[in-house]
Protein backbone atom coordinates (compact mmCIF):
# COMPACT_ATOMS: atom_id res chain seq x y z
CA UNK A 1 0.00 0.00 0.00
CA UNK A 2 1.36 3.57 -0.89
CA UNK A 3 1.88 6.14 1.15
CA UNK A 4 -0.94 8.14 -0.02
CA UNK A 5 -3.02 5.38 0.52
CA UNK A 6 -2.46 5.04 3.56
CA UNK A 7 -2.75 8.49 4.43
CA UNK A 8 -6.38 8.28 2.81
CA UNK A 9 -7.13 6.11 5.05
CA UNK A 10 -6.05 7.25 7.86
CA UNK A 11 -7.98 10.89 7.72
CA UNK A 12 -11.20 9.19 7.38
CA UNK A 13 -10.61 8.60 11.63
CA UNK A 14 -9.64 12.19 11.93
CA UNK A 15 -12.76 13.72 11.20
CA UNK A 16 -15.63 15.25 13.23
CA UNK A 17 -18.98 16.41 11.37
CA UNK A 18 -20.06 20.30 12.51
CA UNK A 19 -22.84 21.62 12.34
CA UNK A 20 -22.95 24.99 10.64
CA UNK A 21 -26.06 26.70 12.49
CA UNK A 22 -24.02 26.26 15.83
CA UNK A 23 -21.55 28.31 15.19
CA UNK A 24 -21.90 31.61 17.33
CA UNK A 25 -23.82 34.41 15.08
CA UNK A 26 -21.66 36.03 12.42
CA UNK A 27 -19.03 33.15 12.90
CA UNK A 28 -18.75 30.77 9.46
CA UNK A 29 -16.30 27.71 9.64
CA UNK A 30 -14.95 27.72 5.82
CA UNK A 31 -13.67 24.54 3.50
CA UNK A 32 -9.63 25.39 4.01
CA UNK A 33 -9.33 24.51 0.39
CA UNK A 34 -12.91 26.06 -1.48
CA UNK A 35 -13.68 28.53 1.69
CA UNK A 36 -17.11 27.32 1.15
CA UNK A 37 -19.08 26.66 3.85
CA UNK A 38 -17.57 23.81 6.19
CA UNK A 39 -19.06 20.64 7.87
CA UNK A 40 -16.05 18.46 9.16
CA UNK A 41 -13.60 19.52 11.36
CA UNK A 42 -10.10 17.79 12.28
CA UNK A 43 -10.28 16.01 15.25
CA UNK A 44 -6.42 16.47 15.88
CA UNK A 45 -6.25 20.44 15.37
CA UNK A 46 -9.84 21.31 15.78
CA UNK A 47 -8.42 24.30 13.88
CA UNK A 48 -9.36 23.43 10.01
CA UNK A 49 -12.50 22.72 8.64
CA UNK A 50 -14.01 20.97 5.47
CA UNK A 51 -16.66 21.25 3.12
CA UNK A 52 -16.64 17.07 2.56
CA UNK A 53 -14.27 14.50 2.92
CA UNK A 54 -12.80 14.92 -0.48
CA UNK A 55 -11.51 18.06 0.38
CA UNK A 56 -9.96 16.83 3.44
CA UNK A 57 -8.16 13.92 2.06
CA UNK A 58 -6.81 16.31 -0.51
CA UNK A 59 -5.25 18.60 2.24
CA UNK A 60 -4.39 15.73 4.51
CA UNK A 61 -2.36 14.16 1.54
CA UNK A 62 -0.95 17.99 0.32
CA UNK A 63 0.06 19.26 3.30
CA UNK A 64 -2.18 18.84 6.75
CA UNK A 65 -0.64 15.73 7.77
CA UNK A 66 3.15 17.88 8.18
CA UNK A 67 1.68 20.57 9.67
CA UNK A 68 -1.64 19.95 11.72
CA UNK A 69 0.16 20.92 15.48
CA UNK A 70 1.78 23.84 14.02
CA UNK A 71 -1.70 25.21 13.20
CA UNK A 72 -2.92 25.05 16.48
CA UNK A 73 -1.10 28.31 17.97
CA UNK A 74 -1.72 30.30 15.39
CA UNK A 75 -6.05 29.99 14.88
CA UNK A 76 -6.39 29.36 18.67
CA UNK A 77 -7.84 32.53 19.99
CA UNK A 78 -4.87 34.86 21.84
CA UNK A 79 -5.69 33.83 25.57
CA UNK A 80 -6.33 37.49 27.51
CA UNK A 81 -2.93 39.44 29.02
CA UNK A 82 -3.05 42.45 31.44
CA UNK A 83 0.40 43.15 30.39
CA UNK A 84 0.94 45.36 27.07
CA UNK A 85 4.13 43.84 27.05
CA UNK A 86 3.28 39.88 27.19
CA UNK A 87 0.40 41.28 24.52
CA UNK A 88 3.18 41.87 22.50
CA UNK A 89 5.35 38.75 22.95
CA UNK A 90 2.51 36.55 22.23
CA UNK A 91 2.05 38.35 19.06
CA UNK A 92 5.61 37.97 18.12
CA UNK A 93 5.79 34.16 18.76
CA UNK A 94 2.66 33.57 16.50
CA UNK A 95 4.01 36.16 13.92
CA UNK A 96 7.09 33.54 14.11
CA UNK A 97 5.44 30.36 13.88
CA UNK A 98 3.03 32.39 10.90
CA UNK A 99 6.42 32.89 8.88
CA UNK A 100 7.80 29.11 9.91
CA UNK A 101 4.68 27.70 8.19
CA UNK A 102 4.62 29.92 5.03
CA UNK A 103 8.63 28.57 4.57
CA UNK A 104 7.64 25.00 5.40
CA UNK A 105 4.12 24.90 3.07
CA UNK A 106 6.22 26.45 0.48
CA UNK A 107 9.11 23.55 0.56
CA UNK A 108 6.40 20.93 0.75
CA UNK A 109 4.56 22.33 -2.21
CA UNK A 110 8.29 22.88 -4.28
CA UNK A 111 9.08 19.08 -3.13
CA UNK A 112 5.92 17.55 -5.05
CA UNK A 113 6.38 19.77 -7.92
CA UNK A 114 9.51 18.27 -8.59
CA UNK A 115 8.03 15.47 -7.94
CA UNK A 116 5.68 16.17 -10.73
CA UNK A 117 2.38 15.38 -8.27
CA UNK A 118 0.71 18.60 -9.35
CA UNK A 119 -2.68 18.30 -7.48
CA UNK A 120 -1.04 17.35 -4.51
CA UNK A 121 1.08 20.34 -4.58
CA UNK A 122 -2.06 22.90 -4.35
CA UNK A 123 -3.12 22.84 -1.19
CA UNK A 124 0.95 23.28 0.02
CA UNK A 125 0.83 26.46 -2.10
CA UNK A 126 -2.51 27.58 -1.45
CA UNK A 127 -1.79 27.78 2.35
CA UNK A 128 1.83 29.47 1.62
CA UNK A 129 -0.51 32.30 0.17
CA UNK A 130 -2.95 32.69 2.39
CA UNK A 131 -0.22 32.68 5.25
CA UNK A 132 1.69 35.18 3.60
CA UNK A 133 -1.01 37.37 2.83
CA UNK A 134 -2.04 37.32 6.29
CA UNK A 135 1.59 38.04 7.66
CA UNK A 136 2.59 40.81 4.60
CA UNK A 137 -0.49 42.07 3.13
CA UNK A 138 -2.40 41.37 -0.03
CA UNK A 139 -0.42 42.67 -2.43
CA UNK A 140 3.61 42.33 -1.00
CA UNK A 141 6.54 40.94 -2.83
CA UNK A 142 6.06 37.92 -0.44
CA UNK A 143 3.42 36.60 -1.86
CA UNK A 144 5.17 35.89 -5.02
CA UNK A 145 6.92 32.65 -4.54
CA UNK A 146 3.34 31.61 -3.54
CA UNK A 147 1.80 32.83 -6.79
CA UNK A 148 4.53 30.95 -8.65
CA UNK A 149 4.37 27.59 -7.17
CA UNK A 150 0.28 28.02 -7.87
CA UNK A 151 1.38 28.76 -11.92
CA UNK A 152 4.14 26.06 -11.96
CA UNK A 153 1.55 23.59 -10.85
CA UNK A 154 -1.43 24.65 -13.07
CA UNK A 155 0.87 24.98 -15.64
CA UNK A 156 1.69 21.45 -14.55
CA UNK A 157 -2.09 20.23 -14.92
CA UNK A 158 -2.73 21.94 -18.25
CA UNK A 159 -4.48 24.65 -16.88
CA UNK A 160 -2.74 27.29 -18.82
CA UNK A 161 -5.54 30.03 -18.18
CA UNK A 162 -5.40 30.32 -14.69
CA UNK A 163 -1.29 29.61 -14.68
CA UNK A 164 -1.14 32.95 -16.56
CA UNK A 165 -3.54 34.69 -13.97
CA UNK A 166 -1.08 33.41 -10.93
CA UNK A 167 1.57 35.14 -13.41
CA UNK A 168 0.64 38.32 -13.90
CA UNK A 169 -0.19 38.70 -10.69
CA UNK A 170 3.39 38.08 -9.53
CA UNK A 171 4.95 39.58 -12.77
CA UNK A 172 3.06 43.03 -11.62
CA UNK A 173 3.92 42.66 -7.97
CA UNK A 174 7.21 42.68 -8.89
CA UNK A 175 7.02 45.23 -11.50
CA UNK A 176 6.10 47.81 -8.92
CA UNK A 177 8.64 46.67 -6.67
CA UNK A 178 12.04 48.10 -7.16
CA UNK A 179 13.57 46.29 -4.45
CA UNK A 180 12.81 43.07 -4.97
CA UNK A 181 15.63 40.46 -5.38
CA UNK A 182 17.34 38.41 -7.92
CA UNK A 183 16.12 35.31 -6.70
CA UNK A 184 12.34 36.32 -7.35
CA UNK A 185 13.29 38.07 -10.51
CA UNK A 186 14.54 34.77 -11.36
CA UNK A 187 12.05 32.39 -10.53
CA UNK A 188 9.43 34.79 -12.08
CA UNK A 189 11.44 33.92 -15.77
CA UNK A 190 11.53 30.68 -15.21
CA UNK A 191 7.95 29.98 -14.46
CA UNK A 192 6.85 32.48 -17.24
CA UNK A 193 9.72 29.93 -19.11
CA UNK A 194 7.70 26.86 -18.15
CA UNK A 195 4.35 28.87 -19.30
CA UNK A 196 5.51 29.72 -22.77
CA UNK A 197 7.32 26.56 -23.41
CA UNK A 198 3.68 24.98 -22.55
CA UNK A 199 1.92 26.86 -25.48
CA UNK A 200 4.65 26.72 -27.75
CA UNK A 201 6.19 29.89 -27.42
CA UNK A 202 10.04 28.47 -27.80
CA UNK A 203 11.17 31.84 -28.57
CA UNK A 204 9.92 33.29 -25.76
CA UNK A 205 10.51 30.54 -23.28
CA UNK A 206 14.14 30.76 -24.35
CA UNK A 207 14.17 34.87 -23.52
CA UNK A 208 12.22 34.17 -19.90
CA UNK A 209 14.99 31.62 -19.03
CA UNK A 210 18.10 33.95 -20.45
CA UNK A 211 16.51 36.00 -18.08
CA UNK A 212 16.59 33.22 -15.35
CA UNK A 213 19.88 32.22 -15.30
CA UNK A 214 21.16 36.30 -16.15
CA UNK A 215 19.46 36.59 -12.47
CA UNK A 216 19.84 33.48 -10.79
CA UNK A 217 23.71 34.01 -11.74
CA UNK A 218 24.11 37.53 -10.37
CA UNK A 219 22.27 35.88 -6.87
CA UNK A 220 24.34 32.66 -7.12
CA UNK A 221 26.89 32.56 -9.38
CA UNK A 222 27.43 30.86 -12.96
CA UNK A 223 28.30 27.65 -11.75
CA UNK A 224 25.37 26.81 -9.19
CA UNK A 225 22.57 24.17 -8.57
CA UNK A 226 20.38 27.19 -8.84
CA UNK A 227 21.42 28.31 -11.97
CA UNK A 228 21.94 25.09 -13.71
CA UNK A 229 18.15 24.86 -13.66
CA UNK A 230 17.53 27.54 -16.21
CA UNK A 231 19.90 25.56 -18.07
CA UNK A 232 18.39 22.54 -18.01
CA UNK A 233 15.39 24.01 -18.91
CA UNK A 234 16.58 25.29 -21.64
CA UNK A 235 17.96 22.84 -23.36
CA UNK A 236 14.14 21.16 -23.13
CA UNK A 237 13.19 23.90 -25.09
CA UNK A 238 16.03 22.98 -27.68
CA UNK A 239 15.60 19.41 -27.83
CA UNK A 240 11.93 21.00 -28.91
CA UNK A 241 13.62 22.92 -31.77
CA UNK A 242 15.97 19.58 -32.92
CA UNK A 243 18.89 21.64 -31.46
CA UNK A 244 20.34 19.05 -30.01
CA UNK A 245 24.00 20.00 -30.06
CA UNK A 246 22.82 23.07 -28.14
CA UNK A 247 20.99 21.04 -25.99
CA UNK A 248 23.87 18.30 -24.84
CA UNK A 249 25.79 21.14 -24.74
CA UNK A 250 23.96 23.20 -21.96
CA UNK A 251 23.22 19.35 -20.18
CA UNK A 252 26.60 18.97 -20.16
CA UNK A 253 26.89 22.27 -17.91
CA UNK A 254 24.35 20.95 -15.88
CA UNK A 255 26.04 17.68 -15.11
CA UNK A 256 29.06 18.94 -14.18
CA UNK A 257 27.47 21.70 -12.28
CA UNK A 258 25.75 18.80 -10.06
CA UNK A 259 28.37 16.49 -10.04
CA UNK A 260 30.47 19.18 -8.77
CA UNK A 261 28.57 20.14 -5.79
CA UNK A 262 27.77 16.72 -4.93
CA UNK A 263 31.53 15.70 -5.04
CA UNK A 264 31.67 18.21 -2.47
CA UNK A 265 29.04 17.15 -0.45
CA UNK A 266 30.35 13.56 -0.01
CA UNK A 267 33.68 15.02 0.67
CA UNK A 268 32.60 16.54 3.68
CA UNK A 269 31.01 13.98 5.42
CA UNK A 270 34.16 11.60 7.02
CA UNK A 271 33.41 8.71 9.05
CA UNK A 272 32.32 9.31 12.37
CA UNK A 273 31.24 12.87 11.42
CA UNK A 274 27.09 12.04 10.98
CA UNK A 275 24.77 10.51 10.02
CA UNK A 276 24.85 10.66 5.99
CA UNK A 277 21.15 11.05 5.49
CA UNK A 278 21.16 13.93 7.37
CA UNK A 279 23.57 16.08 4.70
CA UNK A 280 19.93 16.27 2.91
CA UNK A 281 17.59 15.68 6.00
CA UNK A 282 15.78 12.27 4.86
CA UNK A 283 16.39 10.04 7.58
CA UNK A 284 12.67 9.88 8.39
CA UNK A 285 10.14 12.39 9.31
CA UNK A 286 11.40 14.67 11.64
CA UNK A 287 9.76 16.58 14.99
CA UNK A 288 6.94 19.13 13.55
CA UNK A 289 7.05 21.56 16.17
CA UNK A 290 10.80 22.64 15.13
CA UNK A 291 12.87 24.25 12.14
CA UNK A 292 13.95 20.85 11.50
CA UNK A 293 10.91 20.03 9.76
CA UNK A 294 11.66 22.89 7.23
CA UNK A 295 15.30 22.13 6.85
CA UNK A 296 14.01 18.19 6.35
CA UNK A 297 11.63 19.70 3.44
CA UNK A 298 13.55 22.27 2.09
CA UNK A 299 16.43 19.53 1.50
CA UNK A 300 13.97 16.92 0.23
CA UNK A 301 12.58 19.47 -2.69
CA UNK A 302 16.09 20.01 -3.90
CA UNK A 303 17.23 16.14 -3.74
CA UNK A 304 13.63 16.05 -6.03
CA UNK A 305 14.99 18.83 -8.44
CA UNK A 306 18.11 17.20 -9.11
CA UNK A 307 16.35 13.55 -9.01
CA UNK A 308 14.23 15.15 -11.87
CA UNK A 309 16.76 16.45 -13.98
CA UNK A 310 19.51 13.95 -13.68
CA UNK A 311 17.05 11.15 -14.48
CA UNK A 312 15.41 13.34 -17.94
CA UNK A 313 18.75 13.56 -18.64
CA UNK A 314 20.21 10.43 -18.79
CA UNK A 315 17.02 9.09 -20.44
CA UNK A 316 17.52 11.54 -23.37
CA UNK A 317 21.14 10.47 -23.71
CA UNK A 318 20.54 7.04 -23.58
CA UNK A 319 17.69 7.11 -26.23
CA UNK A 320 20.04 9.05 -28.50
CA UNK A 321 21.91 7.33 -31.77
CA UNK A 322 24.71 9.15 -30.55
CA UNK A 323 25.46 9.23 -27.37
CA UNK A 324 27.44 10.98 -25.03
CA UNK A 325 29.35 8.64 -23.00
CA UNK A 326 31.49 10.76 -20.71
CA UNK A 327 28.51 12.45 -20.12
CA UNK A 328 26.26 9.75 -18.81
CA UNK A 329 29.35 9.06 -16.70
CA UNK A 330 28.57 12.31 -15.28
CA UNK A 331 24.88 12.33 -14.93
CA UNK A 332 25.06 8.65 -13.17
CA UNK A 333 27.66 9.11 -10.54
CA UNK A 334 25.98 11.99 -10.06
CA UNK A 335 23.02 9.76 -9.45
CA UNK A 336 24.49 7.22 -7.13
CA UNK A 337 26.12 10.10 -4.97
CA UNK A 338 22.73 11.91 -4.72
CA UNK A 339 21.01 8.53 -2.92
CA UNK A 340 23.72 7.41 -1.19
CA UNK A 341 23.61 11.04 0.51
CA UNK A 342 19.91 10.74 0.64
CA UNK A 343 20.33 7.49 2.09
CA UNK A 344 19.26 4.97 -0.26
CA UNK A 345 22.27 2.74 -0.73
CA UNK A 346 20.30 0.71 -3.21
CA UNK A 347 19.74 3.18 -5.81
CA UNK A 348 23.02 4.32 -4.72
CA UNK A 349 24.35 0.93 -6.32
CA UNK A 350 22.10 1.09 -9.31
CA UNK A 351 23.72 4.24 -10.79
CA UNK A 352 26.80 3.40 -9.77
CA UNK A 353 27.26 0.46 -11.48
CA UNK A 354 25.91 2.64 -14.32
CA UNK A 355 28.57 4.78 -14.33
CA UNK A 356 30.88 2.47 -14.05
CA UNK A 357 30.23 0.75 -17.16
CA UNK A 358 29.92 4.04 -18.67
CA UNK A 359 33.19 4.90 -17.26
CA UNK A 360 35.25 1.98 -18.65
CA UNK A 361 33.89 3.57 -22.61
CA UNK A 362 35.83 6.35 -22.33
CA UNK A 363 39.34 7.62 -22.75
CA UNK A 364 39.79 9.38 -19.12
CA UNK A 365 39.60 7.19 -16.37
CA UNK A 366 39.33 9.73 -14.15
CA UNK A 367 36.14 8.84 -12.60
CA UNK A 368 36.74 5.22 -12.24
CA UNK A 369 38.74 5.30 -9.20
CA UNK A 370 35.95 7.70 -7.21
CA UNK A 371 32.80 5.21 -8.45
CA UNK A 372 34.59 2.41 -7.66
CA UNK A 373 34.84 3.83 -4.02
CA UNK A 374 31.34 4.92 -3.92
CA UNK A 375 29.83 1.59 -4.77
CA UNK A 376 32.01 -0.01 -1.90
CA UNK A 377 30.68 3.05 0.60
CA UNK A 378 26.91 2.12 -0.48
CA UNK A 379 27.98 -2.38 -0.88
CA UNK A 380 28.97 -1.75 3.03
CA UNK A 381 26.20 0.68 4.09
CA UNK A 382 23.38 -1.83 3.12
CA UNK A 383 19.66 -0.73 3.38
CA UNK A 384 20.29 1.58 6.59
CA UNK A 385 22.74 4.39 5.86
CA UNK A 386 23.94 5.52 9.37
CA UNK A 387 27.51 5.87 11.22
CA UNK A 388 27.46 5.99 14.70
CA UNK A 389 28.28 9.28 15.96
Amino acid sequence: MSSTTRSKSHVSVLTSAINPLANPRGAKKLCELCQNLAYLQCTKCRVTFYCDTEHQQADWVGIHEKICQLLIPIRTAMPFHSLQADRDHHRAQILHRQEELIEISRAVAQKKLFEGKYQESLPAAQLSLRCAMDVYGPSAVQLVPAYLLLAEANVGLGSLSQAEGYLSQAEWTVMKTPECSQTVRHQLHRNLGRLYTATENLEGALLHFANDVYYASEEYGLDNIVTCGGYFLMANVFIKQEKMDIASSLYTEVASTWHSHLTKLLETHTPGSMTLEHSFGFSGEPPLQSMSLLLAHTDEAQQAEADQMLRAMLKVQESSPKQATAQNTLVAHSLAMLWFLGGSPDKALEFGRKALQSSQLVPDHSLTEPIQGLLQLAAERGPHLTIAS
